[in-house]
């Protein structure tokens, strides 16, 4: 596959999932950004751009360098991304949105800042595990960049408090489908009050020998 090809192919899986995203109701109005790994850079959505509705010609591209080559102007967590891409490479997508679920679970309170939700269902560990709270800064604020870098390469996302889910992975899809999973997480602990029991170590145990589940 050449690059020009590789390019189209990332673009139009971009405006896919992000369109897919929108219509079930994982993000709203001009909330949340996708970006993806090129060769020479990275992809990523416009700022204040609505996720149901990308153009795959006005997408962002950005060089290695950072900065914005082509497309409509990027995404205002261009730091963010770049952060998670500069320090993790084996990870060519990064997937945020702001799910209600995960919303409102850092306004009523996370299980604990290590991890915002416990271990209550064998996908959840295994598709994503742990998951840590990054505390309330403005939206493209640099310091969360900062604190996400540091832990890039240890878990595949963080919840941002009042912002919601960032999620990366291996490719576009991969990502969303990691936080579907976290957003999912979010409303079954909802739905139990907070009081569901979380699964016992022998069972986590069988899932880190049985999948490689991190957690």
């Amino acid at each position: 596959m050449s690059r020009n090809t590789n390019e189209s192919a990332l673009r139009e899986e971009i405006c896919r999932i992000g369109a897919s995203l929108y219509q079930r109701g994982y993000t709203v109005g001009s909330a949340g950004n996708i970006s993806a790994r090129l060769e020479d850079g990275w992809l990523i959505t416009p700022t204040d751009a609505c996720l149901g509705f990308l153009d795959p010609a006005a997408i962002a591209k950005v060089n290695a360098a950072g900065e914005w080559v082509s497309g409509d102007k990027p995404s205002k967590t261009l730091v963010l991304h770049r952060a998670i891409y500069d320090n993790n490479p084996e990870m060519h997508a990064v997937v945020h949105t702001h799910s209600t679920h995960l919303v409102s679970l850092t306004i009523n309170g996370v299980y604990s800042e290590q991890d915002v939700l416990p271990p209550i269902t064998p996908y959840y560990v295994m598709k994503v595990g742990h998951i840590p709270l990054i505390r309330y800064a403005r939206p493209g604020a640099p310091e969360v960049a900062e604190q996400v870098a540091k832990i890039a390469t240890q878990v595949r996302g963080v919840l941002l408090e009042r912002l919601g889910p960032v999620v990366w992975e291996s490719s576009v899809s991969k990502a969303a489908f990691a936080l579907e999973e976290l957003e999912e997480t979010a409303k079954l602990w909802h739905l139990a009050g907070g009081r569901a029991t979380p699964l016992e170590e022998p069972a986590l145990e069988d899932l880190r020998a049985t999948f490689k589940a991190r957690w």
